[in-house]
């Protein structure tokens, strides 16, 4: 079933706000393979037999722009501030030692065909090689990958973005004095023989200084530096700003070949501000990702040394040598095609050997215990139709906090923000952030308080925070970090919030220079109620908000967004000027107890359910008892079923001793003695035929028969949102679409 898109097309992303890896990076993920095949470039030389300055210029300058922009790409994806600890790192670096280890075990028969084990001493040159400068010509970028990554990111943690450049620069200069610029290293040693000692020892220790000490790190952090900023540059100033560096690299290139100072040419003085525009280009590109390319271009690296050597020795007999060897531009393209045909066939083979990943934050599938069922479809739906139920130009602003209700915060807003909403609203700035680091665009507001002294993370990841107070806002506002906010208006509920009769407070926060108001709010607190005082009050409340709009119109100030209507706001008050709608609760299906208000009762349906497996059946005589403190005893002959879920999971206690129950085969069976920790007992003596394996349902449907959240709430004294949202997190889920079916069949998603 096609679900249309909920909400008008969204509009184009402000280029400050941090890049979203998953949908913004088609244009780096496509540039992978070029890179790769540059690199193939650079050992074929495949403009040497027209002319010698046009390969110089491919192969010693345009082609030196590939392994800055791989360093780039690795520091865009992994020294992000988005990854919190260090576990992305670890993940990294364990990869990349894992493939170069099988690189070198690849490249061995190269190795051993060039004398490469007869070299003397040989410990200290394979130590040298292994950490420095690869155990063949290409492999350098492997460990210097790891080394850099790892550099870099401790750089970017331990102080922040200025100083990790600084001290990242240091160290591309260093490495340049002993590669293009290693001849005026010399001269200026003859003055100052310190700085020739230096050198001198250093290529004791390694050949080349293009490695992961003094080259890789600072594209590492220039790349991590562009995820947390995002695109920094228009179209135009890429362009602009690429093509000037560039023609200045030739330049550069040229002048030092030209004095004679280079030792190698691997590094050049104006090489990272090409890699930033080049970078910065490709980020306009925006677009899903590629990532089939990421193997396949590192696999095209891995590869084409053994397809030069392939070509040299297929040429001999076939007596082609004149145009697969000396033919330099045929040489390069017949590696490039037989390099290809080998990535290619590896790259599709490889997933087929190793099997395929769950999609991601689709959450293990086992379901041999207790899990929890989440109806994607159900849930798109629902935003739709509260979506129609909004006025004209308001958009949905979805809740969700508490991992959305116990449904899963990525997962809910991955879904929504795919289908047409891009505005979440959630508790904490931790809670923000999770959701920025997996790749939520949208614009993101946090409800509840965050500490100032964490304005700057504000800010980093583009996110809103709730003024709670005129206090608050002053103390974030002398901060001197442009934030933006939104200012929650206390109308009656005295909770958070600007008081509504003091506007003279509200218009002083927004004039405070560094918080960017952008929105104004408030909460309706008893919206759900059927009380006629309580419907008076929410009324109240509403002339309330909109009465200090009105004065903040009379005095001249523009008002903001506005925002006043949650799920109930949004039933029972409707026709409100506002320019969100805040839908919690509604939103996964539900109400919150059996008993609340709804004068508008659209189709909604449950997202979640809840099941557990019988593991056990137990036959009880007549006065036998059972569970924690012999709190069931049995009154005639039973058989219980033992279900491998507990309170530990969600399943409120409160629910023990016959005030919960459970659906199985399509009955209902009620809860027998104490809910223990990690099992429960359900009497099915009057359910025919149960036995081990059968699923149990304790929230959703079951052969025409449901238990819903709001009555199992009500059973447990408590409402649907805190029994969603305290679901246990070891619970696995399953991902199910089923189009909403009022039958609830439901089909595994792929």
């Amino acid at each position: 079933m096609t679900i249309p898109a909920i909400g008008p097309k969204r509009p184009d992303i402000d280029p400050k706000i941090p890049m979203n890896h998953e949908k913004s990076c088609a244009g780096v993920d496509l540039f992978r393979t070029v890179a790769a095949f540059l690199v193939v470039a650079i050992h074929t030389s495949p403009l040497a037999s027209f002319s010698v300055t046009g390969d110089f210029f491919l192969t010693r300058v345009l082609a030196r722009l590939a392994v800055p922009f791989f360093f780039t790409a690795s520091g865009f994806f992994m020294i992000s501030c988005y990854s919190c600890g260090c576990e992305r790192l670890k993940k990294f670096v364990s990869r990349t030692l894992c493939i170069y280890g099988a690189a070198i075990l690849l490249c061995l028969p190269l190795n051993v065909y060039n004398h490469y084990f007869e070299r003397e001493p040989l410990l200290p040159t394979l130590i040298r090689d292994l950490v420095f400068d690869g155990t063949l010509y290409h492999l350098w970028y492997l460990p210097a990958s790891a080394l850099g990554g790892a550099i870099a990111w401790y750089l970017v943690r331990k102080w922040d973005y200025k100083r990790a450049f600084a001290a990242a620069w240091l160290l591309y200069l260093t490495g340049l004095g002993g590669d293009s610029y290693f001849g005026l290293t010399e001269q200026i040693a003859g003055s100052i023989p310190a700085l020739g000692n230096f050198y001198g020892r250093l290529f004791e220790i390694m050949d080349q200084t293009r490695n992961g000490l003094f080259f890789a790190p600072l594209f590492f952090v220039c790349g991590g530096w562009m995820a947390d900023r995002g695109r920094t540059l228009s179209l135009r100033q890429c362009l602009g700003g690429g093509i000037l560096s560039f023609a200045m690299l030739c330049l550069e290139a040229a002048a030092v070949h030209l004095f004679g100072w280079p030792r190698f040419d691997s590094m050049y003085l104006l090489l990272p501000v090409c890699g930033f525009f080049l970078f910065q280009l490709l980020l306009q590109w925006r677009g899903r990702r590629f990532r089939s390319l990421r193997t396949f271009s590192l696999l095209v690296y891995l590869l084409h040394p053994l397809m030069i050597v392939a070509v040299r020795f297929l040429a001999r007999p076939l007596r082609l040598q004149e145009l697969l060897v000396e033919n330099s531009a045929v040489h390069f393209l017949a590696v490039c095609l037989l390099t290809s045909l080998f990535a290619a066939a590896w790259a599709w083979l490889e997933p087929r050997f190793r099997g395929k990943n769950c999609e991601p934050d689709s959450g293990s599938k086992d379901t041999g215990r207790a899990w929890i069922e989440i109806d994607l479809s159900r849930l798109l739906c629902n935003a739709r139709t509260l979506r129609e139920l909004a006025p004209s130009g308001c958009e949905l602003m979805a809740v969700v906090k508490a991992s959305a209700y116990g449904h899963g915060a990525f997962r809910t807003a991955s879904a929504l923000e795919k289908a047409g909403v891009h505005a979440f609203a959630v508790a904490t700035i931790d809670e923000a952030a999770a959701l920025r680091s997996c790749g939520i665009r949208g614009e993101i507001l946090v409800l509840g308080y965050t500490d100032v002294r964490r304005a700057t993370e504000l800010k980093r990841y583009d996110l809103i925070q709730t003024l709670t107070g005129f206090e608050y806002a002053e103390e974030l506002n002398r901060r001197g970090i442009p934030v933006k906010t939104h200012l929650k208006i206390d109308t009656g509920m005295r909770r958070l919030g600007v008081p509504w009769d003091r506007p003279d407070q509200t218009e002083a926060v927004l004039s405070m220079p560094n918080l960017r108001v952008c929105g104004l709010f408030s909460h309706l607190c008893c919206a759900d109620s059927p009380d006629a005082a309580d419907i008076d009050f929410t009324q109240e409340q509403i002339r309330r908000f909109y009465s200090l709009t009105e004065r903040l119109e009379q005095d001249g100030f523009s008002v903001p967004k506005l925002h006043i209507q949650s799920s109930y706001g949004l039933l029972n008050v409707p026709g409100l000027r506002c320019d969100y709608v805040r839908p919690g609760i509604a939103l996964y299906g539900v109400h919150s107890s059996p008993d609340c208000l709804a004068l508008r009762s659209p189709a909604l349906r449950p997202v979640l359910s809840l099941k557990a497996r019988v593991v056990l059946i137990r036959q009880l005589r007549t006065g036998e008892s059972c569970g924690y403190g012999r709190a069931f005893t049995a009154s005639r002959d039973a058989r219980l079923a033992i279900l491998s879920i507990g309170y530990a999971d969600g399943v409120p206690r409160s629910l023990s001793c016959g005030k919960g129950r459970v659906l199985i085969r399509g009955r209902y069976a009620p809860i027998a003695g104490r809910i223990c920790m990690d099992q429960l007992f359900a009497d099915v003596t009057d359910i025919p035929g149960v036995s081990i394996g059968d699923i149990a349902t304790l929230i959703g449907e079951d052969g025409g028969a449901a238990l819903s959240a709001p009555d199992v709430a009500w059973a447990a004294s408590t409402i649907s949102n805190e029994l969603l949202s305290r679901l246990g997190g070891r619970l696995p889920v399953v991902v199910r679409e089923t189009g909403g079916a009022p039958d609830g069949t439901a089909a595994q998603s792929r």
